[in-house]
């Protein structure tokens, strides 16, 4: 790896046209006055001081020993920027970026080449950014993002109302209540604190208020216009992660320069992300950026347009530190050939020429069934990730093939068909499909979900007719999976994946006609075998002083005397502090969801943070606490904020809304 010296700039103030001041911490090649470097930007609502500076500081110094400078700047109302946050990916927020990109070419420093990256938001405006074409931007790195903000997302799916929407909203009303540091703005640190307390948003208020994919969803979708998109972008995803289709949709969709790598991993960058195996993204983020910042033939012209890591059959464990699996390139990726499934007659699901079922099976689910689904986006390899289905298998309708003679593989995004009626107007239909080996243990290989009333149209979607048979085509989330010799695959499907989408407000029954049943599977293809190195250091993340542990609890409590399941979620983040600035922080996550397996309408859930920064005697403390429930013709949301300097409150707010439900 290269070995550039370079300097760190803790903090740097980048003024917009309106006068708000950014903060940018930078690191810095030597001499880059004398020998201008190009420069990469990641633009963030999560603190650089204290938020991401453990991932910051595993990957930027690897950039500027490469004479590529790292700049690192939080959003408007962040860390210590100015401002208040507007929402979130909002016309503000991109034209910011573009206005810090026109900055950074033309510092002195700089040979006017920038690139832009990141994970998760950063990954998301990368791409939004780069579609409207600022001149210095010239090449994007974008890992666990989407081109499709309404079904590709944390707030809604295919039509279906996802919980991480109430998570996420709690999630960032705590983060953007956190206090900017003293130590870089001074005593304003109190008045900037204030004013973003007293301004700052409940983002679920603004995205329940857009329940169909109107304008509001089409912002920010690159997806939308394929033609704006020019800028050459390397997509990474992994398995684990709620992110794993984009890869495919990009490459499928995109006419720019173009690359992607899928891991096995959760929603983490891959040179620290699990399960391993890693990949060296430091080297090859340099190899990205020597080309299309620097000009220098890395080879990344002549990289496969996707490489994946083919999963092989791993056992659902309480900690996947490894999966088992290969890598395999696709020099070119097209939409793949399928293997076709049906329901065989007895209910076996065939991909042979077979008599078909000709019965028509009754779908009716307990509201509680999903709770081996994991998160959305998983952050650690534990029971955040889908765990043993066969719990969940037992309250679906399944279908099961023959034990394998031959390992299939399977490569991109599975698509179900078939015709059902349903005795409701409203109802989501779950299917999951789910690896069985041998000993009986169950893997979830892929799922997909669908509001029913999004059938036709996600942008105007209508009631089911009721006893009526209709036609339903789903696709399912993208995979890359091999199922091996003596494994069945599963197709279970539900009207019910709880918590990780929320009910209808009636429990429907689905008749299914399972003799239109098919599921295309896609096949892996011609595929060429190839290496994907591991990081050069595997253990990268700096070691921060912990003065109080971490610690993760998850719970599914079924409440056989009052017939209510509880699903509980757990997580301090313990006391870090950083060795160099001496800043303390720690957060506390609790999130509650209860519903009756009988009554939708049941269904509440309430997600609680604390945050904690300090430094010597100086210390500010933000409780949140976000809830939701529903009626049958509304979504109740509520959110409290209260701020302490020491222990004296500085700060009360609270929201409360009622927001009509809209075919969900």
């Amino acid at each position: 790896m290269p070995n550039r010296p370079f300097s760190v700039i803790e903090n740097e103030w980048i003024t917009l046209a309106d006068g708000t001041r950014l903060a940018a911490r930078i690191w810095m090649p030597d001499e880059a006055e004398a020998d201008p470097v190009p420069a990469v930007l990641e633009f963030l609502p999560y603190r650089k001081r204290d938020g991401t500076s453990v991932r910051d500081e595993a990957t930027y110094p690897a950039f500027a020993a490469a004479g590529i400078a790292g700049v690192r700047v939080d959003m408007r109302g962040s860390g210590e920027s100015d401002g208040v946050i507007d929402g979130e990916y909002t016309p503000r927020e991109l034209s910011d970026a573009v206005e810090v990109i026109a900055w950074i070419a033309a510092q002195p420093w700089c040979t006017g080449a920038v690139g832009m990256m990141g994970i998760s938001w950063g990954g998301f405006n990368s791409l939004q950014v780069a579609a409207l074409n600022p001149p210095a931007l010239k090449a994007v790195i974008s890992i666990a993002s989407t081109v499709d903000r309404y079904n590709d997302d944390i707030h809604y799916k295919n039509g279906c109302h996802l919980s991480a929407n109430l998570s996420w909203a709690a999630t960032m009303l705590a983060y953007q209540s956190r206090a900017p540091d003293p130590d870089l703005v001074g005593e304003r640190w109190r008045e900037m604190w204030l004013e973003r307390l007293e301004g700052e948003p409940f983002f679920l208020e603004e995205w329940l208020a857009h329940q169909r994919r109107d304008a509001f969803w089409q912002h920010g979708s690159i997806a939308e216009d394929w033609s704006a998109y020019r800028v050459p972008t390397f997509i990474i995803a992994g398995w684990a992660d709620g992110y794993r289709n984009t890869p495919f949709r990009f490459l499928e969709g995109s006419n720019a320069p173009k690359t992607a790598l899928v891991g096995p991993w959760v929603h983490k960058y891959p040179h620290f992300a699990w399960p391993r195996p890693r990949a060296d993204f430091l080297n090859e983020a340099i190899a990205w950026w020597g080309h299309w910042l620097k000009g220098e033939d890395t080879g990344v012209e002549r990289w496969p347009e996707l490489r994946a890591y083919l999963l092989d059959g791993p056992q659902p464990q309480r900690l996947r530190q490894d999966d088992p699996g290969e890598w395999v390139a696709k020099p070119a990726w097209k939409v793949p050939e399928v293997r076709d499934y049906r329901i065989a007659a007895g209910g076996r699901l065939a991909d042979t020429d077979a008599l078909l079922e000709r019965r028509t099976a009754i779908l009716s689910s307990p509201e509680d069934l999903g709770v081996t689904s994991g998160e959305w986006f998983t952050l650690k390899p534990d029971a955040e990730m889908a765990g043993d289905q066969r719990r969940d298998d037992g309250l679906s309708l399944t279908f099961d093939s023959a034990p394998t003679a031959l390992a299939a593989d399977f490569l991109g995004q599975p698509e179900l068909r078939l015709r059902l009626s349903s005795d409701k107007p409203a109802a989501n239909l779950v299917a999951r499909l789910v690896d069985v080996h041998p000993d009986g243990t169950a893997t979830r290989i892929a799922y997909g979900v669908l509001n029913l009333a999004h059938r036709s149209s996600y942008a105007e979607p209508e009631a089911l007719p009721v006893g009526e048979p209709v036609e339903i085509a789903m696709r399912l989330d993208a995979c890359g999976y091999r199922l091996k010799p003596g494994h069945r695959l599963r197709l279970a499907l539900s009207t019910a994946y709880w918590p990780t989408i929320l009910p209808q407000p009636e429990t429907p029954t689905l008749s299914l006609e399972l003799g239109s049943l098919v599921l295309s599977m896609p096949l892996l293809g011609e595929a060429e075998p190839v290496t994907v190195p591991e990081p050069e250091n595997p253990d990268p993340l700096p070691k921060y002083e912990m003065r109080a542990s971490a610690e993760t609890r998850r719970r599914v409590t079924h409440d056989l005397t009052l017939g209510r399941t509880l699903y509980e979620i757990q997580e301090d983040t313990g006391l870090a502090v950083h060795p160099d600035t001496g800043l303390a922080a720690r957060q506390v996550r609790s999130e509650t969801w209860s519903i009756d397996p009988r009554d939708p309408l049941s269904m509440t859930g309430e997600a609680r943070w604390i945050t904690e920064n300090g430094r010597d005697d100086w210390t500010v403390r933000t409780e949140t606490a976000c809830r939701i429930a529903c009626t049958r013709e509304d979504w109740l949301i509520s959110a409290e904020l209260v701020a302490y300097e020491g222990e004296a409150e500085v700060c009360r707010r609270t929201w409360e809304r009622t927001i009509p439900r809209d075919f969900m």
